[in-house]
């Protein structure tokens, strides 16, 4: 019987170390630097090459006068010139992570505004640095479904099952979703799916407030390319988001909101609870459902 190199370790032992990984990775891990600690600083010091002793002071001559004058003064000396402090190279906006959040958000706005198709916007999103999740993503979430559908579904972020396959709302919350939609008559065929923010947020934490702002600009192009007859906010950050409330989505939910796009048209937005959310908490669903009841009122009255 042979045997397994250790280079090459059995089917079974991979499938467990893809696992330990995307266990790291879910938890926020991004880098590995050895299996055993190291006193990094110490290390430093030992490869650092010998400082050299400072140089000693003149011993004053025994002649020399004790008042003598300052500008002949033994003990005076005269200090290096320093050069002027090194400049700060020029920041690259929105092309880079370390831009600042101002910044990367203005660059973000200009580059989407210059997209004409969903297709130029989702190949500017797949080069776009300025936002830090995308380099600890997976893959890009951009959309699912039907961009020329009448109402469009926005979210927050992309979860675990999201990142790994590339398309929102693919895990439990997604299933849920698909369910509340055939309860009215929709599938992914006659509906437009995205989130606020396209990268998965490490460990599933909630984008923060600066990575909201970043990629908010790319949300109301693709909104505007997609040019939906409804929009509906899916929880709390997309509501809070795309309409300006600062109420909780258990009191913003169940209202239609002015959603007002550049070229001054409006269309109405409907605020309802996450399918994550209700994962949570079953006995909202009833709120949710009363909710896709105006979204199916609204769609039969406007055709």
């Amino acid at each position: 019987m042979g045997t397994m190199s250790p280079s090459h370790p059995a089917p079974d032992a991979r499938a467990d170390l893809i696992s330990y990984l995307d266990f790291h990775v879910e938890a926020g891990v991004d880098a590995a630097l050895d299996e055993a600690p190291h006193d990094r600083f110490g290390e430093a010091e030992a490869a650092a090459p010998p400082r050299e002793p400072p140089p000693r002071r003149a011993a004053p001559p025994a002649s020399a006068p004790a008042s003598a004058p300052d500008d002949a003064s033994p003990f005076r000396r005269e200090l290096p010139s320093r050069d002027p402090a090194p400049k700060e190279p020029p920041r690259t906006y929105g092309n880079a992570a370390s831009a600042k959040p101002g910044e990367a958000a203005d660059d973000a706005r200009a580059r989407a505004a210059q997209m004409q198709t969903l297709e130029e916007l989702e190949a500017l999103l797949r080069g776009f640095e300025g936002c830090g999740l995308r380099f600890t993503a997976k893959n890009l979430v951009f959309a699912d479904g039907n961009p020329q559908a009448r109402v469009m579904f926005v979210g927050e972020a992309p979860g675990a099952d999201e990142d790994r396959i590339g398309k929102p709302f693919m895990g439990r919350s997604g299933q849920l979703l698909d369910r509340m939609m055939a309860a009215i008559g929709l599938d992914r065929t006659g509906a437009y799916i995205t989130n606020v923010v396209p990268w998965r947020p490490p460990g599933n934490r909630n984008p923060t407030p600066q990575e909201i702002a970043i990629c908010r600009p790319f949300i109301e192009r693709q909104i505007e390319l997609a040019d939906p007859e409804l929009l509906v906010c899916l929880g709390a950050p997309a509501t809070q988001t795309l309409t300006g409330t600062k109420d909780g989505i258990l009191k913003a939910r169940g209202r239609f909101y002015p959603y007002i796009l550049r070229d001054g048209r409006e269309i109405k937005a409907l605020a309802t609870l996450h399918p994550a959310y209700l994962l949570r908490q079953p006995v909202q669903k009833r709120l949710a459902w009363r909710d896709f009841r105006m979204l199916k009122a609204a769609l039969d009255g406007g055709r």
